[in-house]
Protein backbone atom coordinates (compact mmCIF):
# COMPACT_ATOMS: atom_id res chain seq x y z
CA UNK A 1 0.00 0.00 0.00
CA UNK A 2 1.30 3.46 -0.86
CA UNK A 3 -0.20 6.91 -0.35
CA UNK A 4 1.29 10.07 -1.80
CA UNK A 5 -0.03 13.49 -0.80
CA UNK A 6 0.73 16.48 -2.99
CA UNK A 7 0.46 20.02 -1.66
CA UNK A 8 0.93 22.67 -4.31
CA UNK A 9 1.00 26.41 -4.81
CA UNK A 10 -1.05 27.85 -7.65
CA UNK A 11 1.07 28.08 -10.79
CA UNK A 12 3.82 25.79 -9.47
CA UNK A 13 2.98 22.95 -11.87
CA UNK A 14 1.48 20.66 -9.25
CA UNK A 15 -1.47 19.57 -11.40
CA UNK A 16 0.50 18.19 -14.41
CA UNK A 17 3.03 16.63 -12.02
CA UNK A 18 0.25 14.79 -10.16
CA UNK A 19 -1.34 13.66 -13.43
CA UNK A 20 1.93 12.41 -14.93
CA UNK A 21 2.85 10.69 -11.66
CA UNK A 22 -0.53 8.94 -11.61
CA UNK A 23 0.04 7.65 -15.13
CA UNK A 24 3.62 6.59 -14.43
CA UNK A 25 2.89 4.69 -11.20
CA UNK A 26 -0.63 3.54 -12.20
CA UNK A 27 -1.94 5.13 -8.99
CA UNK A 28 -5.45 6.53 -8.70
CA UNK A 29 -5.45 10.35 -8.62
CA UNK A 30 -7.83 11.81 -6.03
CA UNK A 31 -8.46 15.39 -7.16
CA UNK A 32 -11.53 17.62 -7.37
CA UNK A 33 -12.91 15.65 -10.33
CA UNK A 34 -12.61 12.33 -8.45
CA UNK A 35 -14.26 13.86 -5.38
CA UNK A 36 -17.15 15.24 -7.43
CA UNK A 37 -17.81 11.79 -8.89
CA UNK A 38 -18.84 10.48 -5.45
CA UNK A 39 -19.85 13.73 -3.71
CA UNK A 40 -23.60 13.08 -3.96
CA UNK A 41 -23.18 9.80 -2.04
CA UNK A 42 -21.90 11.86 0.89
CA UNK A 43 -24.66 14.47 0.81
CA UNK A 44 -22.39 17.01 -0.87
CA UNK A 45 -23.54 19.08 -3.85
CA UNK A 46 -21.14 20.48 -6.44
CA UNK A 47 -22.06 24.04 -5.45
CA UNK A 48 -21.44 23.33 -1.75
CA UNK A 49 -18.09 21.77 -2.55
CA UNK A 50 -16.81 24.78 -4.48
CA UNK A 51 -18.04 27.15 -1.78
CA UNK A 52 -15.97 25.53 0.97
CA UNK A 53 -13.17 23.59 -0.72
CA UNK A 54 -9.77 24.79 0.55
CA UNK A 55 -11.28 28.09 1.73
CA UNK A 56 -11.11 29.77 5.17
CA UNK A 57 -14.21 30.32 7.35
CA UNK A 58 -16.55 33.29 7.06
CA UNK A 59 -16.63 33.71 10.87
CA UNK A 60 -20.44 33.64 10.87
CA UNK A 61 -21.50 30.87 13.23
CA UNK A 62 -24.37 29.36 11.22
CA UNK A 63 -22.54 29.69 7.88
CA UNK A 64 -19.32 28.27 9.30
CA UNK A 65 -21.04 25.26 10.87
CA UNK A 66 -22.56 24.28 7.53
CA UNK A 67 -19.30 25.01 5.74
CA UNK A 68 -17.35 22.89 8.24
CA UNK A 69 -19.86 20.07 7.73
CA UNK A 70 -19.21 20.12 3.98
CA UNK A 71 -15.44 20.37 4.49
CA UNK A 72 -15.60 17.28 6.72
CA UNK A 73 -17.55 15.46 4.02
CA UNK A 74 -14.69 16.21 1.62
CA UNK A 75 -12.23 15.00 4.26
CA UNK A 76 -14.19 11.76 4.61
CA UNK A 77 -14.12 11.16 0.86
CA UNK A 78 -10.35 11.69 0.84
CA UNK A 79 -9.81 9.35 3.82
CA UNK A 80 -11.95 6.56 2.37
CA UNK A 81 -10.21 6.87 -1.00
CA UNK A 82 -6.85 6.73 0.79
CA UNK A 83 -7.84 3.39 2.28
CA UNK A 84 -7.53 1.91 -1.22
CA UNK A 85 -4.11 0.80 -2.38
CA UNK A 86 -1.86 3.13 -4.34
CA UNK A 87 -3.43 6.60 -4.42
CA UNK A 88 -2.25 10.17 -4.94
CA UNK A 89 -4.12 12.73 -2.84
CA UNK A 90 -3.91 16.03 -4.72
CA UNK A 91 -4.54 18.98 -2.41
CA UNK A 92 -7.51 18.79 -0.03
CA UNK A 93 -5.08 18.96 2.95
CA UNK A 94 -4.09 15.31 2.53
CA UNK A 95 -0.78 15.83 4.34
CA UNK A 96 -2.66 17.16 7.37
CA UNK A 97 -5.53 14.68 7.36
CA UNK A 98 -2.93 11.91 7.40
CA UNK A 99 -0.43 13.67 9.66
CA UNK A 100 -0.58 10.87 12.25
CA UNK A 101 -0.34 8.07 9.68
CA UNK A 102 3.02 6.40 9.08
CA UNK A 103 3.93 5.24 5.61
CA UNK A 104 2.67 8.31 3.73
CA UNK A 105 4.89 10.23 1.31
CA UNK A 106 4.13 13.94 1.77
CA UNK A 107 5.20 16.11 -1.16
CA UNK A 108 5.07 19.87 -1.67
CA UNK A 109 5.41 21.54 -5.08
CA UNK A 110 6.56 25.16 -4.96
CA UNK A 111 8.09 27.91 -7.12
CA UNK A 112 8.91 31.63 -6.80
CA UNK A 113 5.83 33.88 -6.75
CA UNK A 114 6.52 35.80 -9.98
CA UNK A 115 7.24 32.59 -11.89
CA UNK A 116 3.95 31.16 -10.69
CA UNK A 117 2.15 34.32 -11.82
CA UNK A 118 3.73 34.03 -15.27
CA UNK A 119 2.84 30.33 -15.49
CA UNK A 120 -0.80 30.97 -14.55
CA UNK A 121 -1.15 33.91 -16.94
CA UNK A 122 0.15 31.79 -19.85
CA UNK A 123 -1.89 28.74 -18.92
CA UNK A 124 -5.20 30.62 -18.54
CA UNK A 125 -4.51 33.26 -21.20
CA UNK A 126 -5.17 36.11 -18.79
CA UNK A 127 -3.62 39.48 -17.98
CA UNK A 128 -0.54 39.19 -15.71
CA UNK A 129 -2.03 41.64 -13.19
CA UNK A 130 -5.15 39.48 -12.90
CA UNK A 131 -2.98 36.36 -12.61
CA UNK A 132 -0.96 38.03 -9.84
CA UNK A 133 -4.15 38.83 -7.92
CA UNK A 134 -5.50 35.28 -8.33
CA UNK A 135 -2.25 33.61 -7.26
CA UNK A 136 -1.96 35.85 -4.19
CA UNK A 137 -5.61 35.16 -3.28
CA UNK A 138 -5.13 31.42 -3.70
CA UNK A 139 -2.06 31.44 -1.44
CA UNK A 140 -3.92 33.35 1.27
CA UNK A 141 -7.02 31.16 1.08
CA UNK A 142 -5.13 27.87 1.26
CA UNK A 143 -2.86 29.10 4.03
CA UNK A 144 -5.83 30.33 6.07
CA UNK A 145 -7.75 27.11 5.43
CA UNK A 146 -4.88 24.98 6.77
CA UNK A 147 -4.38 27.30 9.74
CA UNK A 148 -8.09 27.18 10.69
CA UNK A 149 -8.74 23.45 10.25
CA UNK A 150 -5.35 22.07 11.31
CA UNK A 151 -3.59 24.89 13.19
CA UNK A 152 -0.51 24.55 11.01
CA UNK A 153 1.66 26.76 8.83
CA UNK A 154 0.97 25.60 5.26
CA UNK A 155 4.53 26.40 4.19
CA UNK A 156 6.32 24.75 7.15
CA UNK A 157 8.89 22.42 5.50
CA UNK A 158 8.91 20.04 8.49
CA UNK A 159 5.44 18.84 7.52
CA UNK A 160 6.67 17.42 4.22
CA UNK A 161 9.03 14.63 3.27
CA UNK A 162 9.92 16.07 -0.12
CA UNK A 163 9.79 19.69 -1.37
CA UNK A 164 10.40 20.34 -5.06
CA UNK A 165 11.03 23.80 -6.49
CA UNK A 166 9.88 23.60 -10.13
CA UNK A 167 11.98 26.63 -11.05
CA UNK A 168 15.00 24.34 -10.53
CA UNK A 169 13.54 21.00 -11.62
CA UNK A 170 11.39 20.54 -14.75
CA UNK A 171 8.10 18.69 -14.26
CA UNK A 172 9.47 15.48 -15.79
CA UNK A 173 12.32 15.46 -13.26
CA UNK A 174 9.90 16.14 -10.42
CA UNK A 175 7.78 13.14 -11.46
CA UNK A 176 10.86 10.93 -11.54
CA UNK A 177 12.03 12.09 -8.10
CA UNK A 178 8.63 11.45 -6.49
CA UNK A 179 8.24 8.08 -8.22
CA UNK A 180 11.60 6.92 -6.88
CA UNK A 181 10.78 8.16 -3.38
CA UNK A 182 7.49 6.23 -3.51
CA UNK A 183 9.47 2.98 -3.75
CA UNK A 184 10.92 3.46 -0.27
CA UNK A 185 10.78 0.36 1.90
CA UNK A 186 9.55 2.60 4.75
CA UNK A 187 6.19 3.01 3.00
CA UNK A 188 5.76 -0.73 2.51
CA UNK A 189 6.79 -1.57 6.09
CA UNK A 190 3.97 0.55 7.52
CA UNK A 191 1.23 -0.64 5.17
CA UNK A 192 -0.89 -2.50 7.73
CA UNK A 193 -0.40 0.14 10.43
CA UNK A 194 -1.44 2.73 7.88
CA UNK A 195 -4.71 0.91 7.15
CA UNK A 196 -5.59 0.56 10.83
CA UNK A 197 -4.98 4.24 11.46
CA UNK A 198 -7.01 5.21 8.41
CA UNK A 199 -9.97 3.17 9.66
CA UNK A 200 -9.78 5.01 12.99
CA UNK A 201 -9.63 8.38 11.22
CA UNK A 202 -12.66 7.46 9.11
CA UNK A 203 -14.65 6.56 12.23
CA UNK A 204 -13.60 9.83 13.87
CA UNK A 205 -14.57 11.88 10.82
CA UNK A 206 -17.97 10.18 10.55
CA UNK A 207 -18.72 11.00 14.19
CA UNK A 208 -17.60 14.59 13.63
CA UNK A 209 -19.97 14.83 10.65
CA UNK A 210 -22.86 13.41 12.67
CA UNK A 211 -22.12 15.90 15.46
CA UNK A 212 -22.17 18.89 13.13
CA UNK A 213 -25.39 17.71 11.46
CA UNK A 214 -27.21 17.27 14.79
CA UNK A 215 -28.93 20.52 15.84
CA UNK A 216 -29.26 19.27 19.42
CA UNK A 217 -25.51 19.67 19.88
CA UNK A 218 -24.42 23.28 20.31
CA UNK A 219 -20.97 22.33 21.65
CA UNK A 220 -18.93 20.97 18.77
CA UNK A 221 -15.49 21.14 20.39
CA UNK A 222 -15.40 18.16 22.73
CA UNK A 223 -12.76 15.56 21.88
CA UNK A 224 -13.48 12.50 19.77
CA UNK A 225 -10.59 10.05 20.10
CA UNK A 226 -10.41 6.74 18.23
CA UNK A 227 -7.84 3.98 18.64
CA UNK A 228 -8.26 0.52 17.12
CA UNK A 229 -11.99 1.11 16.86
CA UNK A 230 -12.33 2.20 20.50
CA UNK A 231 -14.01 5.62 20.70
CA UNK A 232 -13.54 7.98 23.64
CA UNK A 233 -15.66 11.10 24.02
CA UNK A 234 -14.05 13.60 26.39
CA UNK A 235 -14.54 17.20 27.47
CA UNK A 236 -17.52 19.37 28.36
CA UNK A 237 -21.02 19.64 26.92
CA UNK A 238 -23.68 22.09 28.08
CA UNK A 239 -26.82 19.96 28.40
CA UNK A 240 -28.08 16.43 28.99
CA UNK A 241 -29.89 16.62 25.65
CA UNK A 242 -26.62 17.42 23.92
CA UNK A 243 -24.88 14.68 25.90
CA UNK A 244 -27.38 12.08 24.76
CA UNK A 245 -27.15 13.33 21.19
CA UNK A 246 -23.34 13.08 21.30
CA UNK A 247 -23.58 9.42 22.32
CA UNK A 248 -26.15 8.71 19.60
CA UNK A 249 -23.92 10.37 16.99
CA UNK A 250 -21.10 8.00 17.92
CA UNK A 251 -23.25 4.86 18.15
CA UNK A 252 -24.64 5.49 14.66
CA UNK A 253 -21.20 4.88 13.08
CA UNK A 254 -20.23 1.40 11.88
CA UNK A 255 -16.94 -0.24 12.81
CA UNK A 256 -16.81 0.88 16.45
CA UNK A 257 -15.63 -1.72 18.97
CA UNK A 258 -16.44 0.19 22.14
CA UNK A 259 -17.42 3.69 23.30
CA UNK A 260 -16.08 5.30 26.48
CA UNK A 261 -18.12 8.27 27.65
CA UNK A 262 -15.96 10.78 29.54
CA UNK A 263 -18.13 13.78 28.72
CA UNK A 264 -19.10 16.07 31.59
CA UNK A 265 -22.28 18.11 31.47
CA UNK A 266 -21.58 21.71 32.50
CA UNK A 267 -24.47 24.19 32.39
CA UNK A 268 -22.79 27.41 31.35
Amino acid sequence: MAIITISREMGSGGRPIAQQLSEKLKYKLINSAAILEVAADYGLTEEAMWQCDEKPPAFLEEVDRQSKLNVYRIHLIVLEQALNDNVILYGRSGQDLLASVEGVLRVRITAPFEERVEDWAEREWIDPDLARSLVRKSDLQRSSYIRYYFDRDWADPLNYDLIINTSRFPKEAAVKIIAEAAQSSFLKEHSETCKRKLRDLIIQKRIQINRLADERISDIWYDILVENGHVTLAGHISSEIGHQAALECAKAVDGIVEITDNLKVVNY
